[in-house]
């Protein structure tokens, strides 16, 4: 598998106040496709940032109406995996990819 395809898996972090606290127990959030499954992420974390994934959660945001100057606006939902690493280990997503 290339570089590529590995990347196209992971779509971005998700930093949030929420997300930055859960790094304090060895987990991170990333924006994934909406295709994306368990065991193919796990696959690509692993190969791409070369730690040990013990578990993955994934959330299925829905998309929302919001009502912005009068008129109806549709915002888009998204998938969001929470991924726990091994004790001791971490990623660094300032660094960049």
């Amino acid at each position: 598998m290339s570089k590529v395809h590995l990347y196209d898996k992971i779509l971005a972090p998700f930093v949030t106040e929420k997300s930055t606290n859960l790094s304090e127990y060895n987990k991170i959030v990333f924006k994934v496709p909406s295709r994306a499954n368990k065991k193919n992420l796990k696959n690509n974390i692993e190969k791409i940032f070369k730690v040990n994934v013990t578990k993955i959660n994934i959330i299925n945001k829905q998309s929302t109406t919001k009502l912005t100057r009068g008129q109806k606006v549709k915002k888009p939902g998204f998938k969001k995996a929470i991924v726990t690493l091994k004790k001791g280990q971490s990623i660094d997503l300032t660094s960049g990819i």
